[in-house]
């Protein structure tokens, strides 16, 4: 998942989709190829645009396996984690046991775990300072009485 291709492969793709695009149709092979190429390339305007151009193969009751799963990995990526779930939760209802599926949702579900109790620290670090920010203006307070 975290491989990212070079520029002269992702050249290619593009290069591929927008020959096809500018005869009027684009193949759902090119299209994927593409798509599955930005989502790889690292870059979150690029994963966002082949997380929609997977999502516009999916359109016709497609829901072909490999679309789902890339677009919950591009999900991940951008750190839609909620989204991504969604994902790989329907690859799952359609593949129950695809290893690939169940291994992202499982990266998915700790890497939300990780974030939750990040944020939990920083909040519990946040109350601990305003905590005794408060408890040393009290006693100031106080010995002036």
């Amino acid at each position: 998942m975290d491989e990212i291709l070079s520029k002269e492969d992702v050249k290619r793709f593009e290069e591929a989709y927008n020959a096809e695009l500018e005869k009027g149709q684009v193949s759902s092979d090119t299209q994927f190829s593409y798509a599955w190429c930005l989502i790889r390339k690292g870059d979150k305007n690029d994963i966002s645009k082949g997380v929609f151009l997977l999502q516009g193969l999916c359109h016709s009751g497609a829901d072909q396996r490999d679309y789902l799963y890339f677009i919950a990995e591009g999900y991940y990526k951008l750190k839609e984690y909620k989204t991504a779930l969604r994902y790989t939760n329907r690859l799952l209802q359609i593949e129950p046991n695809n290893r690939q599926a169940i291994e992202l949702q499982e990266k998915i579900n700790d890497q939300m775990k990780k974030d939750g109790l990040l944020g939990l620290g920083i909040l519990g670090g946040t109350a601990l300072v305003v905590g005794g920010a408060a408890a040393l203006l009290g006693m100031a307070f106080a010995s002036r009485k």
